[in-house]
């Protein structure tokens, strides 16, 4: 739920109002949704992504894998799709007429340009032998649905694939509409090169006081506060008269950008930030880089005994993750457990520790160790994150931040990452995926955070308890006969979008500070029985409450949506009977009668 929305979301914002309008409405840029489908290994223990092929239960793709292309295409009304390198359950992404044209174009009505993977064409001849000719590649694509190739493949072999008859005209006039439809969209053929609504921003534009805010503002919220015990956190500004900064993740601005990042408008370290608070601020970096191997253990120790208070800058960096490398710890690498412990234990007082890094890493040594006081992880939270981070630390912000993935620990390394079942499996001991199915135990389970306020959670007598189907339209049509349950496939979206109801969440900061506070709203089934999820996330909003401050936040329920599962056979159900609505510790029980 969490990537279909931001998928959604980011796809408006860079496309403008397109999603108002129908196909034909005006883009100021064309958005690309990527990599369709079950595309998560890069590189893992001699396995590429180019020959890897994904083995996906009808039930997983319909519940994990698709829903977040549905959600772009459907809600964002993405301009573009990009089909990966890999195979699913056998076929090429790029060459499956079932995924690009009947799903995509058909069942979410997606009207753009579809793009391959950069030579994904190359690759179903070249490396995975799916096609035993170039043409036959060409061929397999163009008629899928695919319309664009980034690389050289279909303009090296579409003639030759004609002259073969293995693409038609009408396979390559469809791809030109396609592409030429978004081009108009875009308005790249009304005789003005500065007519498209992003080619009018000046340079001067892009780092304005505006946009700097708004990048300060993103990286606070980002900014997840996992532990503060002894209520270390925050620091009081006039009672730290020396400070120890140590980490390779502390004086350098590009560990803050993570992949894929353009040039930032600004260079400001944590350090320098800190610095800015603290006059006597002393730096040692400790290891070279987040590899950590050698590392200055013992000058590091040096310098927690000298001073007040220690932070530290850790985690992981592009060394460890990044496109085409997969990794093979959730640990900490090299010697950074040694460096924090030795520290920690060396510290006048617990010392703070902030992650740097993109994926999950397991800290449970940091989570139980008493000499470590507060743990912030800040991803990779951009220009501003150095700043966001030290107003965090000294309580200029209330962080708010929930993990947006599961931390497990470091033995789900022998899950293969090849392995795509998202269902625990008992009796092989396979543990299952993500926090909707995962039966271990998690360093961090999705969605934890904590705060400076303390904050409580009432389900509001507003909210529906009953949700009786027959009231507003006969579904006995759609009942399946060997259950108490409806199948949505049949009931089609035009039913579903009548059915919908609200429940209204109480919210309350008990103090001590004002805060911005996401209240995540969760659904439990009364057991897990065919296949369900344990809990799932069906809707999140922020609120901003004064200390003391309370407030009712209303959510929109659908039931096709939100309360249904999927079956082994991939189709949407609805079972009558209980569900419950979960926020924080707080559950409602709600009803589906016929």
């Amino acid at each position: 739920m969490t990537t279909s929305k931001y998928a959604a979301l980011y796809v408006r914002g860079l496309q403008g109002d397109s999603f108002k309008g129908g196909s034909s409405a005006e883009l100021k840029a064309s958005a690309c949704c990527k990599h369709f489908t079950a595309y998560d290994m890069d590189n893992w223990n001699g396995i590429t992504r180019y020959k890897f092929n994904a083995l996906v239960s009808a039930q997983d793709l319909e519940d994990t894998y698709q829903p977040p292309f549905k959600s772009c295409v459907e809600e964002g009304r993405a301009s573009g799709i990009m089909c990966s390198y890999n195979r699913v359950n056998g076929v090429p992404t790029c060459a499956d007429d079932n995924l690009l044209s009947k799903t995509a174009r058909g069942s979410w009505g997606f009207y753009g340009y579809i793009t391959s993977d950069c030579d994904a064409v190359s690759i179903i001849h070249d490396s995975q032998g799916y096609a035993k000719t170039p043409e036959d590649a060409v061929g397999d694509v163009l008629k899928a649905g695919m319309d664009v190739n980034c690389g050289g493949y279909v303009q090296k072999y579409a003639m030759s694939a004609v002259q073969q008859g293995k693409v038609s005209e009408g396979d390559i006039n469809r791809a030109l509409h396609n592409l030429f439809s978004i081009r108009m969209r875009l308005g790249l053929f009304n005789g003005n090169p500065k007519y498209e609504a992003y080619g009018k921003i000046a340079p001067s534009q892009v780092c304005t006081q505006e946009h700097q805010n708004l990048a300060l503002e993103a990286a606070r919220d980002g900014i997840v506060l996992l532990k503060n015990s002894v209520n270390i956190l925050p620091l009081a500004r006039s009672k730290v008269k020396s400070l120890g900064v140590i980490g390779p993740n502390a004086n350098n601005a590009t560990k803050l950008l993570g992949n894929y990042a353009g040039p930032p408008c600004k260079h400001i370290t944590p350090l320098d930030a800190l610095q800015s608070y603290v006059k006597d601020t002393r730096y040692l970096a400790g290891c070279g880089t987040a590899a950590c191997n050698p590392s200055s253990i013992s000058d590091a120790v040096q310098l927690a005994r000298s001073v007040d208070y220690v932070v530290m800058f850790m985690g992981l960096d592009l060394g460890q993750e990044r496109e085409e490398l997969d990794r093979l710890d959730l640990v900490l690498p090299g010697m950074q457990q040694s460096l924090i412990t030795s520290v920690a234990r060396a510290a006048k007082r617990p010392v703070i520790l902030v992650l740097l890094c993109g994926g999950p890493v397991d800290i449970t040594f940091a989570k139980y160790e008493k000499k470590i006081g507060g743990i912030l992880w800040g991803g990779y939270p951009g220009e501003a994150g150095g700043l966001a981070i030290a107003q965090v630390i000294f309580g200029e912000h209330n962080p708010g931040g929930k993990l947006p993935v599961t931390w497990y620990p470091q033995s789900f390394t022998s899950v293969a990452m090849t392995d795509m079942r998202m269902r625990a499996d008992p009796a092989s001991g396979y543990p299952g995926r993500t926090y909707r199915f995962y039966t271990g135990k998690p360093v961090f389970e999705f969605g934890y955070g904590l705060s400076y306020s303390n904050y409580s959670y009432e389900f509001s007598a507003e909210s529906e308890n009953t949700i009786y189907m027959n009231k507003s339209i006969s579904l006995d049509a759609f009942k399946m006969s060997e259950s108490s349950s409806y199948d949505l496939t049949k009931m089609g979206s035009g039913e579903c979008k009548k059915l919908k109801f609200s429940t209204v969440v109480g919210v309350k900061n008990h103090g001590p500070m004002d805060g911005k506070h996401p209240v995540l709203l969760f659904l439990r089934w009364p057991d897990v029985l065919h296949g369900r999820p344990t809990k799932q996330l069906i809707g999140f909003q922020s609120v901003h409450l004064k200390a003391g401050e309370r407030a009712d936040v209303k959510f929109v329920v659908s039931p096709c949506k939100h309360l249904s599962r999927t079956n082994v056979d991939g189709v949407k159900v609805l079972d009558q009977g209980s569900h419950f609505l979960m926020a924080g510790e707080k559950e409602y029980q709600i009803g589906v009668m016929a």
